[in-house]
């Protein structure tokens, strides 16, 4: 479906985000015994690994003085130190220990948010923890998988978490701001679908014999040494909410049978992608680029991981300029375009899963 209003609008709005989902809070190598810092939906949170190697999340405020747990250490097979006052709280966030007396308060305790480690990250329930079931993980798979290789990094984008939602739902973009590597003419001139079911919509888009813009034609180098002529290229966006977008990307040698399934004369690669609110005007943003060919080659890993960094890095400073517009006018309405449709279904779920979590919130 590719039929939006052309007249329909969007409030230019800061957009909440639910609570009752999955976010990522960290690559796993980046969770130590050592504890760190991260704000993850507007609220601090103490990261740190028990001495068996589980990751753990409490809220960074200690429940004597609100001093960030954060700044202690990691004691005992558990515990986390408060730097201030040096109570002890377990994984679960009971208080353990406390100075200078025997006797615990019982209702010193702290927040322990639920995780799971999969795809290389450590991802965190902020909402209701009986709703956190480990199969609403968003599918990463590729992060994990033997057939895949390729690295990522994350990027500290000064926006609301929506803005690069819409950014990565509709790619005609690459055209205007990524002319020197991934855009080109067709991008703009090719047909899309958009389907959506529960909570996941995908935008698919072809395009046929066409010259490969540079990026892509080096990449059919690395498989291919000296390739030349024209190749089908492909971008299909899947979004999983809350906020996880994996694109299925790549090109092949016109006329190989791509399009029916056929890719083994091109390179396939996946953009992944998965966004966690920080605050309403600043996300960390995770990605990685996987690719299904060369798969020991560190080198093409190291260049696919810098160039596609230059690539997001024109995308950050258009977003940032994008936030300051809105916030410049906070009673402006965004206008639609067919090229929107994908974004528009995006909102619409997390619009729905606001509503849920706000009815969910009167009840109790």
């Amino acid at each position: 479906m590719t039929e939006v209003a052309a007249k329909s609008t969007t409030t230019a709005k800061i957009m909440d985000h639910p609570l009752n989902a999955w976010y990522v809070a960290a690559w796993d190598h980046e969770v130590t015994r050592k504890p760190m810092s991260r704000t993850i939906a507007k609220r601090p949170v103490a990261l740190y690994r028990t001495e068996d190697g589980k990751a753990v999340a409490l809220a960074d405020s200690c429940w004597h003085r609100l001093a960030p747990l954060s700044m202690g250490k990691t004691v005992g097979k558990d515990g986390l130190q408060c730097p201030y006052h040096g109570i002890v709280y377990n994984s679960a966030g009971r208080c353990v220990s406390m100075p200078a007396q025997e006797t615990i308060n019982p209702s010193a305790t702290v927040p322990s948010f639920p995780i799971v480690e999969r795809y290389r990250y450590v991802w965190i329930w902020m909402g209701d923890p009986t709703l956190a079931d480990p199969e609403l993980v968003p599918d990463m798979h590729q992060m994990s998988s033997e057939q895949w290789a390729g690295d990522g990094m994350t990027i500290a984008a000064d926006c609301n978490y929506q803005l690069i939602l819409d950014n990565l739902m509709d790619l005609t973009h690459e055209e205007f701001v990524h002319s020197s590597s991934i855009g080109q003419d067709e991008l703009s001139d090719s047909e899309f679908i958009t389907t959506h079911e529960g909570n996941k919509v995908t935008v698919t888009r072809w395009m046929h014999n066409i010259d490969a813009p540079p990026f892509w034609l080096k990449n059919m180098r690395d498989k291919f040494p000296g390739f030349e002529g024209k190749v089908d290229r492909w971008q299909i966006i899947h979004f999983e909410a809350p906020a996880t977008i994996t694109i299925d990307v790549g090109v092949a040698k016109a006329g190989t049978g791509a399009p029916e399934g056929h890719r083994s004369q091109g390179v396939n690669g996946f953009v992944m992608n998965t966004i966690t609110p920080e605050t309403d005007r600043s996300s960390h943003y995770f990605w990685a680029f996987m690719r299904n060919y060369c798969l020991d080659s560190q080198l093409i890993t190291t260049q696919l991981r810098d160039g596609v960094h230059g690539v997001f890095g024109e995308d950050e400073a258009m977003l940032k300029a994008q936030q300051k517009a809105i916030d410049a006018n906070p009673d402006y309405e965004f206008y639609n375009l067919n090229i929107d449709a994908g974004g528009m279904w995006v909102r619409r779920i997390l619009d729905g899963m606001l509503a849920a979590e706000a009815n969910q919130s009167v009840r109790a």
